[in-house]
């Protein structure tokens, strides 16, 4: 069951839009209220691509349902729904929404992106990741004694995965600092660093510092990365720089704003 203060918003917006279209070729036509072809033809399109095939039977559901929100929303409006400023304020919200993403996806379109620039991406991030993957464990603690104690249990014959439960790491400290398998450049770059110089089997003999903490490392194996094709990653390839391409432009309309 829908909340109600969504429902009455969501309403309240659909009189605002429909309030914004011309009703010049009205579709229908309710208590002498005009919806609008052009409304019509939203609803269609969206059902279409929800798999629905365009028939007759779903032109006249289309209309059954318009009929029955224009009701809907004209009862509101007699209740004073609109006029309630919670719902005056969660529809402004959703019209703003609407309106920016119709922005968004002009804007897109009028700059699009193109393959070349995906493919240096690839490049680059192919050239990131590097030619090899490690598996690797860790165990990271808060200060750089905690880590040498546990760098001279090692040195001990102390077990790696017993000494990972003292790690302040929630996701590796139960499973023996287990990392998985990752290039190195899905790590900081002094873990990194650290992770790179070490030999199958061995583990830092020095602490190693980052934003995190203090980590100790060992390297259990390494293989050969095989990235994925251009083909198979380009669809999240464009999505991310077509997100970087409208986070630029925003913040090119920011930095010209008057704020007060």
């Amino acid at each position: 069951m829908p909340n109600l203060t969504k429902l009455a918003a969501a309403l309240f917006v659909g009189a605002t839009l429909s309030a914004t279209v011309s009703a010049a070729d009205p579709f229908v036509t309710v208590n002498g209220v005009a919806i609008s072809q052009a409304t019509a033809n939203v609803f269609m399109a969206e059902q279409k691509s929800q798999g629905a095939p365009d028939t007759p039977e779903l032109k006249k559901a289309v209309r059954e349902e318009l009929i029955r929100r224009e009701l809907l929303i004209q009862e509101a409006k007699k209740a004073g729904v609109d006029k309630k400023p919670e719902v005056a304020a969660q529809a402004e919200a959703a019209r703003q929404a609407l309106f920016i993403r119709a922005y968004v996806q002009d804007y897109i379109k009028k700059h699009p992106v193109s393959d070349a620039q995906l493919k240096a991406d690839y490049e680059r991030i192919k050239a990131q990741l590097g030619s090899t993957e490690y598996k690797a464990r860790h165990i990271l603690v808060k200060t750089e004694d905690e880590a040498k104690a546990i760098i001279a249990s090692l040195k001990k014959g102390g077990k790696f995965d017993e000494l990972a439960k003292q790690s302040v790491d929630p996701g590796t400290k139960e499973n023996g600092g287990d990392l998985g398998w990752a290039s190195s450049g899905n790590f900081v770059k002094p873990f990194a660093e650290a992770l790179t110089g070490l030999s199958k089997g061995k583990y830092t003999e020095t602490p190693i510092k980052t934003d995190f903490g203090f980590h100790v490392i060992q390297l259990d194996d390494t293989r050969p990365l095989n990235a994925p094709a251009f083909d198979e990653v380009k669809p999240r390839l464009l999505q991310q720089a077509q997100a970087q391409m409208i986070t630029k432009m925003v913040e090119g309309l920011r930095a010209k704003a008057k704020v007060q």
